[in-house]
């Protein structure tokens, strides 16, 4: 959940994926029942001409309902509560409101705030915001005439906000993206490796692309991502970015730049992953504990299936804590092999 659920769509969407981070933003009632719910309820899915939504339980007890023995919706706590109404303020703000001002808004001290809004939500609510301006200015750029227009639109204070390091979530510059990645330049080739076909994908600032597979499909995956770029097949260029990768792969690695835009969470994640050894393995949960939050377990999950440069950011290396090896972006048996590669290296 990017943001917290604002239309009927976005809850029904909530509702049908169990999303217990929505728990406190609303309660959906089911007509075929008579039984409402909170989001995260594990019960089986409502057609969705029966549900209706409510702003709270006194509200759908209103309207006839009554709660759900199996998750007890009455029961969310002020914590949720409180979390989800943060959630609303900073996406329905012009100016994202201080941790003090959420907290004053809340009833919650800032010092518990923070906490329980980043173990819920699966980052800070400064973090929030920050994804939130970004998603602004993503949907700005492709309404408004200028990119100044846009930065200004999104509640940018200044251009130097846009691309100071601690704010840019775009991967890109505004101009860039605005033209759909029309006036960037990508350099790709594909190129086998120990584990089959391997397309490696760079900017000028560093990789975007490390991804195995079958070749006609790696490149148009590329060309869908950046549909306006310009994609230059160049091997010779990007001699140094492959054989960096290989090095990788050989367990010789070495630190290559990456360009890839993903929020301030996913960052963390895809850092902390670099740190853990070859050989070695860890659970989402470990995962989630080495960057802090040993709440976000699903949402450290998330970050690892959408790293976009396989190997060079090595989440074959997080494993189920129930045993196997479990799922990979890149296909169970190249992430097998990956194991077996550096297992056999210890």
């Amino acid at each position: 959940m990017t943001h917290a659920p604002t239309t009927d769509d976005e809850r029904w969407h909530a509702v049908l994926a169990h999303d217990a981070r929505a728990d406190g933003a609303f309660w959906y009632g089911v007509t075929s029942t008579g039984i409402y719910c909170r989001p995260g309820c594990p019960s089986r899915r409502p057609r969705r001409e029966h549900v209706s939504f409510h702003a709270s339980p006194d509200a759908a007890q209103a309207a006839g309902f009554r709660a759900c023995k199996r998750c007890t919706p009455e029961r969310v706590d002020a914590a949720a509560r409180a979390v989800a109404q943060g959630q609303h303020l900073l996406d329905t703000a012009e100016t994202a409101p201080t941790l003090a001002d959420l907290a004053a808004a809340t009833g919650l001290s800032p010092f518990h705030l923070q906490r329980v809004f980043t173990a819920r939500v699966g980052v800070s609510p400064k973090q929030y915001a920050l994804r939130r301006r970004t998603e602004r200015l993503k949907e700005a750029l492709t309404m408004t005439p200028t990119v100044t227009t846009a930065l200004y639109a999104a509640g940018h204070d200044s251009p130097a906000t846009v691309y100071a390091p601690a704010t840019d979530q775009l991967g890109m510059t505004p101009g860039a993206y605005r033209r759909g990645g029309q006036g960037q330049t990508i350099h790709y080739a594909v190129t086998d490796s120990v584990l089959g076909p391997m397309l490696v994908a760079a900017t000028p600032r560093g990789l975007c692309a490390v991804r195995f597979g079958e070749p006609g499909a790696l490149v148009m995956e590329l060309r869908a991502e950046y549909p306006r770029a310009e994609l230059v097949e160049d091997a010779a260029v990007l001699a140094p970015s492959i054989a960096g990768v290989h090095a990788h792969l050989a367990g010789r690695a070495r630190p290559l730049a990456t360009d890839v835009p993903g929020t301030d969470f996913q960052r963390r994640v895809w850092a902390a992953l670099q740190t853990i050894a070859r050989g070695e393995t860890r659970t989402y949960a470990q995962l989630a504990e080495m960057i802090g939050q040993p709440s976000a377990v699903r949402a450290v999950a998330r970050a690892c299936a959408t790293n976009p440069v396989g190997v060079v950011v090595p989440c074959h290396r997080i494993v189920p804590r129930g045993g196997g090896q479990g799922g990979y972006r890149w296909g169970p048996e190249r992430k097998a092999q990956l194991l077996a590669l550096e297992a056999e290296a210890r």
